[in-house]
Order: structure tokens, then sequence, then C-alpha cells
């Protein structure tokens, strides 16, 4: 089965704007937050609890999940076009803040991850390597756009 290209991207963070920061297991040195692609009948925040608890073991009811409003659109790196549908090599990306009361450590997927790491914004977005990725956690220490 293929996966839809529609996705969120889940910027775990605390209020001083430490994020989370976890390490690719099929791509290690690729550093990003939690992401994972939309399941079929789930709206977007479904996917966000669903892909936070995947990859984390939290439970982002728990804890405040808000939608960013932000929409980014991207080619699908050439190396991971085998998931999805034959001529599909765009996603659609949905970007989600959840704030946790101070950093954690998570229980990591192993198929998924292979090590994670809190860091304060501006480290964080530059270990990134999704330039959609940096942008967000970039606004999330800009200001007030979410808590």
């Amino acid at each position: 089965m293929y996966k839809i290209p529609v996705s969120v991207l889940v910027v775990i963070h605390s209020p001083d704007a430490r994020v989370l920061l976890l390490e690719r297991a099929d791509a290690p040195g690729y550093w990003q937050s939690v992401t994972g692609s939309q399941d079929a009948g789930e709206s977007l925040r479904e996917t966000a609890i669903r892909e936070v608890a995947e990859e984390t073991g939290l439970d982002a009811e728990a804890h405040a999940l808000t939608d960013w409003g932000i929409e980014n659109r991207y080619e699908i790196f050439e190396r991971w076009r085998h998931r999805y549908a034959p001529g599909v090599t765009h996603n659609t990306e949905h970007v989600f803040g959840l704030c946790l009361p101070e950093p954690v450590t998570v229980r990591l997927a192993p198929r998924e991850h292979l090590a994670q790491v809190w860091l304060p914004w501006r480290e964080a977005a530059e270990r990134c390597f999704s330039w959609s990725n940096a942008a967000a956690i970039r606004r999330l220490g800009a200001g007030p756009a979410e808590s």
C-alpha cells in the first residue's frame, strides 16, 4: 500500500523553546521532528496524535497540541519516492506544535529512529536536514506563535 502524499510535522518543545529531535534510522545523521503520512480517513490532528505516539510513546492529547496553520509543499526526496504511488513527486506537510512542561526522555521506535536529543531552538533548527522542519522551529523561536 502506498503512502498518501499528505503528512504532519510535529515540533515537540518545552515552554523555553527547547526542541526534541530524532535521528532517522534509515538515514543516520538526518535529524528531524516527528513526521508521518496521513492514513486514509484520518484527520490531520489524528495523524499528529498517532505519529507522536508511534515515534515517541507520548500521548499528545495529554499536552498542548496545536495546529500552527502552516502548510508546506515540497518535492519528495528521490530515496523515499518508492513509498508513494508511481508518478507522485510532491508531498503537502501540515505543521503542529506539541508543548511539554519540560524535556523528557521518549521511547523511540527502533525501526524509525536511532537517537534523541533536546536542543535550544536555534541549535535544533541548524541540525535539521529538512528546510520545512528548520523553518517551523525558527518560527517557534521567533515568538508567541503558539505555546
